[in-house]
């Protein structure tokens, strides 16, 4: 079978990290460089993202994610952070990396800037804040593939006041906002989980062809 599939059937939320056991600085960089290719709308990539390995700043978040065990267990905790309000540097500062990646001038992208600014910067506050949640979303999921490609476990995770990891991380004076959170590392032994049959809608019922 495609060891994509293989991957994603040996993947799950892992509940119980064994805290022995750290990811490499090799599998980190390759982890997050997979994070880093995601796709977003427009290519904008409307966050910032957090690599929490401070034993302190984690004791915090855990108080602040009911106690699950999973923040101070596993390696590292990752953080979505999406931006709640773009403004149109934000936009200027991504056409000009366009320009010097693809090596092209930024007048000849302004076609493309106005374009994102016609759309984006028209949002409300509250539609763009949950427009860049969504962005920050599928940053997750390639941090999921990555990972089971790697091999490393992941537990994604909503079970957190957003509000005091904004606080801990200082995140209000930045403008960002936390959207999600995930705790990586390897799983332990102990966690009965990993065990259990991975329940999926059926094919037939998931997938409709029109």
């Amino acid at each position: 079978m495609n060891n994509t599939i293989e991957n994603l059937k040996w993947r799950y939320a892992t509940k119980k990290f064994d805290a022995s056991k750290k990811i490499s600085k090799e599998n980190l960089e390759e982890l997050l460089e997979g994070v880093q290719l995601s796709a977003s709308s427009y290519g904008l990539q409307p966050y910032q993202i957090f690599v929490v390995e401070n034993p302190e700043v984690r004791e915090k978040l855990k108080a602040a994610a009911w106690n699950q065990t999973q923040l101070t267990e596993a390696s590292q905790v990752i953080v979505f952070a999406n931006h709640k309000k773009l403004d149109e540097a934000y936009v200027d500062n991504y056409i000009k990396n366009v320009a010097e990646t693809r090596d092209l001038k930024v007048e000849d992208l302004q076609g493309m800037a106005d374009m994102i600014k016609n759309s984006t910067l028209q949002f409300s506050d509250a539609e763009q804040n949950e427009w860049a949640q969504k962005q920050a979303y599928l940053a997750l999921g390639f941090l999921l593939n990555t990972a089971a490609h790697l091999k490393i476990d992941v537990c994604p995770m909503e079970g957190f006041s957003a509000e005091e990891f904004d606080n801990i991380l200082g995140l209000e004076e930045k403008g960002l906002h936390t959207a999600v959170i995930a705790c990586v590392g390897y799983r332990s032994k102990e966690d009965k989980t990993q065990h259990a049959a991975k329940v999926r809608k059926s094919k037939e019922d998931l997938f409709k062809f029109i």
